[in-house]
C-alpha cells in the first residue's frame, strides 16, 4: 500500500514538474514579444497623444486605459480565452485554423484557404519587424547611459541580431530552457518598477476605468485614431501566443498569462503614466526611467536580453508556420530538421532562418531607430488577427455547433476591435506602414503561385497517366525480365501508373521481384498516429498499393513508417529496396494557365525547392531519381 501510495506521488509531482517547465518555456517563447512592448508602446502612444492639444496628465490616462482593455480585451478574452480553444489536435495558428475551417465548409468553403494565405503571409511581416524594433529600443537604452553610444546602437544591434539567428539551430526546446527562467526576471522587473511609481502617484489607478480611454478617443477625434495605432503596440505578439500552441500546451500558456505576464504588464504600463504625471521629461524613455539611475546600465543589458526572447517568439512561429504551408501545398519543400527527440513541434528551418535574418538587418539599416520602424509596426498584426477573427466565427459557427448569432455575438465584438485598430494602423502607410504590406503581398503572391501551379501540374501530368489496374494486368500477362529485390515508386496517384515506373521499364526493360506503388497524402489534422499512418492493398503477386497520411505538422520520414508495413503484411528489407521517384523538369508551355510572369515565378520556385529524396529521408544510396520534361 506504501508503494502505491509513493508512486502515485511520484506521478502526481512529474505531471506538475512538467507544467512548471512548460509555463516557464511558454514565458520564454510565446511571451517574448508581448513582453517588451513596454520599451516603445507607451513612450509611442503618448507622443502621438500629445502631438496635438491633449496635455500630457490627459494623455497619460486616456493612453494607459486603452492599454489596459486592449490587453484585456484582445489578448486576455480573444486569444486567452477563445482562441487557444480553436486547436486543430494541439497545434495552433493561422493555417491550422484554415485547416479547421476547410474541413466544416468543405467545398463551400472556396475562399478560406485565401484567408490562410493572407493571414500566413502578413504573419511573415511581423515575423521580420519584430527582431528588429525590439533589439533596437532596447539598445537605444545606452544613450541615456552616455550620448557616446549613440553612433554605436545601430551596429550593435545587427551584431546581437545576428547571434540569435545563428543560434536557432541549437532548437526551441534549448532556447527555451534559457530564455524562460530570464523571461520571468525580467517580468518580475517589470512588475516592481511599475508598482514603485503606482505607490507614489496612485491615482493613475483611477485608468482601469474605460471611460478614459473612450472619452480620449471621442474628444480627439483623428489624433485619437493615430493614438490608437500606436496602443496597438502594446498587443501585438498575442498572435504568436497562438501559432505557438503547440509547442507548449493550453494549460500552461493560459496560466503564464494570467498569473505572470498581465500582472506584470499591467503594473508597468500604470506606473509609466504615473512617472509621466510627476516627471514629464522623463517622456523621452519613460521606461528606463522608471529605474534608479544606479540601475540604468543593468536594466539596459536585462532589456537587451529580453528583446532577443520577444524575437524568438515570432522566429519559432515562423517556422512552425512554414512546416504547415508546405504540407498543405502552399509553398516548396524545405529543408525541416528536428531539433527534439521527444518532441516532435521542435524544428528549425535553416532557409527560413538566414532569409528572415536578411530582412532583419535590411530593416535596421533603413529604419535605424525603433521610433522609425514603429510606424511600420502593426499593421501586419492588426491584419492578421482580423482573419483570425473570420476563420474563428466559421469554426465557431460550423464546426463547434454553435447557432449563428451565438457565434456572432462572440466573435462580432472582436472582429470590429481589430477593425478599428487595422484602420488607425491604416494611417501609418505612408511612414512605413508601407513595408509589412509589401512583404505580405509578395509572399501572398509566391503561395497563391505556388498553389494555382501545382495544382496545373498535377492536372497536366494525371491527364497523361495510365489506370494501374489494367496496366498491371497486362505486365503479369506478359512479364519482363525480373531484378531481385523491391521497388518503391513514389507518386502523388496511386491509381495510376507514376512515371518513374514507365521510364524505368522503357529504359532498362526490367520490373523487381516485388513492386510497391506508394503515395504519401497530407491530412487535415496536425498529427496521425503512427497506427492510422499507412494501408495496404495487394494488386497482383508481385504488386502492392502502400498510401502513407502524416499531418501537416508531421515529419514525413518514409523509413521510419516502413516497420508498420511489415505489420501489416508487406515483407522487404530495406537494404534491398530501391526508391524510384520522379524529378520533373519544368519548362514553359507554348500556352500556358497562367500569366508568363507567374508561368516563370513557379518554374524558379519549383527548380529551388528541397530534393524530395531527402524531404523524404530516403537514404541517398538507395534513392534513384527519373527525370522528365513537363511544359506548365
Amino acid at each position: 500500500m506504501a508503494t502505491g501510495k509513493q508512486i502515485s506521488h511520484s506521478h502526481i509531482e512529474g505531471r506538475k514538474s512538467g507544467f512548471l517547465t512548460l509555463m516557464i518555456g511558454s514565458i520564454g517563447v510565446v511571451y517574448g514579444d508581448i513582453g517588451t512592448s513596454p520599451l516603445y508602446a507607451f513612450k509611442e502612444s503618448v507622443k502621438a497623444a500629445t502631438h496635438g492639444h491633449a496635455s500630457l496628465e490627459e494623455a497619460a490616462f486616456g493612453v494607459v486605459s486603452l492599454i489596459f482593455w486592449a490587453l484585456m480585451i484582445i489578448v486576455t478574452l480573444k486569444y486567452v480565452v477563445i482562441m487557444l480553444r480553436a486547436d486543430n489536435k494541439g497545434e495552433g495558428g493561422t493555417l491550422s485554423l484554415m485547416a479547421l475551417a476547410q474541413k466544416a465548409m468543405g467545398r463551400k468553403g472556396a475562399l478560406i484557404p485565401v484567408l490562410g494565405i493572407i493571414g500566413a503571409a502578413l504573419f511573415y511581416g511581423d515575423a521580420v519587424i519584430t527582431p528588429a524594433i525590439s533589439v533596437l529600443s532596447a539598445v537605444e537604452g545606452l544613450s541615456l547611459v552616455t550620448p557616446a553610444f549613440d553612433p554605436y546602437v545601430v551596429s550593435i544591434s545587427l551584431v546581437i541580431l545576428v547571434g540569435l539567428f545563428v543560434v536557432q539551430s541549437r532548437g526551441t526546446a534549448a532556447v527555451g530552457a534559457f530564455f524562460g527562467p530570464a523571461m520571468t526576471v525580467w517580468f518580475i522587473l517589470l512588475g516592481l518598477g511599475g508598482a514603485v511609481q503606482i505607490f507614489v502617484h496612485p491615482g493613475i489607478l483611477a485608468a482601469i476605468n474605460p471611460l478614459y480611454g473612450v472619452e480620449f478617443m471621442l474628444h480627439h477625434g483623428m489624433l485619437g485614431v493615430l493614438t490608437l495605432g500606436s496602443v496597438f503596440l502594446a498587443v501585438t505578439g498575442a498572435e504568436a501566443l497562438y501559432a505557438d500552441l503547440g509547442h507548449f500546451g493550453r494549460g500552461p500558456i493560459r496560466v503564464a498569462w494570467l498569473y505572470i505576464a498581465f500582472p506584470c504588464l499591467a503594473l508597468n504600463y500604470f506606473g509609466q503614466g504615473a512617472l509621466v504625471m510627476t516627471s514629464p521629461e522623463a517622456l523621452e524613455n519613460p521606461f528606463f526611467f522608471l529605474y534608479p539611475e544606479w540601475a540604468l546600465v543593468p536594466m539596459v543589458i536585462i532589456a537587451t536580453v529580453a528583446t532577443i526572447i520577444a524575437s524568438q517568439a515570432v522566429i519559432t512561429g515562423a517556422f512552425s508556420l512554414t512546416q504547415q504551408a508546405v504540407q498543405l501545398g502552399l509553398l516548396p519543400r524545405f529543408d525541416i530538421r528536428a531539433t527534439s527527440e521527444l518532441e516532435r513541434g521542435q524544428i528549425y528551418i535553416p532557409g527560413v532562418n538566414w532569409l528572415l535574418l536578411a530582412a532583419v538587418l535590411l530593416l535596421v539599416q533603413l529604419f535605424r531607430t525603433s521610433t522609425s520602424l514603429a510606424a511600420a509596426y502593426g499593421i501586419a498584426v492588426t491584419g492578421t488577427m482580423v482573419i483570425t477573427a473570420a476563420l474563428a466565427f466559421i469554426v465557431a459557427w460550423k464546426l463547434w455547433r454553435m447557432p449563428i448569432w451565438v457565434a456572432a455575438c462572440m466573435i462580432t465584438p472582436f472582429m470590429l476591435i481589430d477593425l478599428i485598430f487595422l484602420g488607425a494602423n491604416l494611417m501609418k502607410v505612408l511612414e512605413g506602414g508601407w513595408l509589412p504590406l509589401l512583404l505580405g503581398f509578395c509572399l501572398m503572391v509566391i503561395m497563391l503561385t505556388w498553389r494555382r501551379g501545382s495544382a496545373i501540374l498535377s492536372e497536366r501530368t494525371h491527364r497523361d497517366e495510365v489506370e494501374l489496374g489494367s496496366f498491371v494486368q497486362m505486365l503479369e500477362k506478359r512479364p519482363p525480365n525480373r531484378a531481385s529485390g523491391t521497388a518503391v515508386f513514389l507518386t502523388g496517384n496511386a491509381d495510376t501508373v507514376p512515371s518513374s515506373l514507365l521510364h524505368n521499364l522503357k529504359h532498362n526493360k526490367v520490373l523487381h521481384t516485388q513492386n510497391v506503388i506508394m503515395s504519401v497524402e497530407t491530412a487535415d489534422i496536425p498529427y496521425v498516429q503512427i497506427d492510422d499512418r499507412a494501408t495496404v492493398s495487394q494488386i497482383s503477386e508481385t504488386f502492392f498499393v502502400v498510401k502513407l497520411r502524416f499531418g501537416f505538422m508531421d515529419e514525413p520520414n518514409i523509413p521510419k513508417a516502413i516497420p508498420k508495413l511489415k505489420k501489416l503484411g508487406l515483407k522487404f528489407d530495406v537494404m534491398q529496396t530501391s526508391f524510384f521517384l520522379s524529378r520533373r523538369q519544368l519548362k514553359r508551355a507554348s500556352h500556358s494557365d497562367m500569366p508568363a510572369w507567374q508561368d516563370g515565378l513557379f518554374i524558379w520556385l519549383a527548380r529551388r525547392a528541397h530534393d524530395a529524396s531527402a524531404y523524404f529521408h530516403i537514404p541517398s544510396d538507395r534513392a534513384v531519381e527519373v527525370g522528365t520534361q513537363i511544359g506548365i
